[in-house]
């Protein structure tokens, strides 16, 4: 059985700006979704080049407005040499920075990285094709596209249990709210007396509610969770998705 500690609200008052940097940690895992086919079995998807995949965000964080979050995913990593994002009359929006990334490995694949970046929405920009210019070592030029619609996704509300509720015994499920134009959600929870350490990541959900696994929360604890949700999942114009969504941490504790 856990150990409670003589003062359960002393985890609550963590100070803002390393709660804000623990939120970016897990909100850009959920924002690096790597596709998982590869170009010879998408025929037709935009997205997808000869160097690896491009997609655009648009994501509804708390506490700032509105973002772009361009990323480009690639095993080839070498052998780039530059990756412009341009809006759709062709005009410069951003280039991604090599020195900015997150490996991805896994067992019998290549390690991909995902370069990523996050910028807020310039004034001019609209709705349309994106696209990735990606620059090869050898003077290679390869192209993919991403369409974008900006528009904002709400954020969960309504999560059973509440923020900072005591429960009596671990729950067996979470439950929020659906959100008006969300298809998929997906939950994080962290542990907050074990330094708030991310301890489960749900998969894709098509419902608002989360069955917890048996003996994931434990008596005694406090715990944290946070619902993204994302209007689509790998599609053909929009790419993995277009609209994101972060909550705020809702925290419980079990007696």
């Amino acid at each position: 059985m856990r150990q409670t500690r003589t003062d359960p609200g002393s985890c609550t008052r963590r100070p803002a700006l390393w709660t804000r940097l623990l939120a970016t940690v897990t909100l850009l895992a959920l924002c690096l979704h790597v596709p998982k086919i590869s170009l010879a079995a998408r025929p037709g998807d935009k997205h997808y080049n000869m160097a690896g995949f491009f997609d655009i965000h648009v994501c509804n964080w708390p506490g700032r407005p509105l973002f772009f979050m361009p990323l480009f995913s690639t095993a080839g990593y070498d052998d780039i040499r530059q990756i412009e994002i341009f809006y759709p009359d062709n005009s410069l929006l951003t280039r991604l920075d090599l020195s900015s990334y997150r490996t991805i490995s896994k067992k019998d694949r290549p390690d991909k990285r995902v370069f990523i970046k996050q910028l807020d929405i310039p004034a001019n920009a609209g709705d349309g094709w994106y696209a990735a210019s990606i620059t090869l070592n050898d003077g290679k030029v390869h192209r993919a596209r991403d369409y974008v619609i900006i528009s904002e996704l709400g954020r969960a509300s309504g999560q059973v249990p509440g923020d900072k509720q005591e429960l009596p015994a671990p729950p067996e499920k979470l439950s929020w709210q659906a959100i008006p134009g969300a298809t998929f959600y997906q939950v994080f929870i962290r542990d907050q007396w074990d330094n708030n350490k991310l301890i489960y990541t749900s998969t894709l959900l098509a419902e608002p509610e989360l069955t917890l696994p048996e003996k994931l929360i434990e008596s005694g604890g406090l715990y944290s969770w946070t619902i993204h949700a994302r209007d689509t999942n790998e599609d053909l114009m929009l790419g993995d998705f277009n609209h994101g969504s972060m909550s705020k941490p809702t925290s419980f504790s079990v007696q």
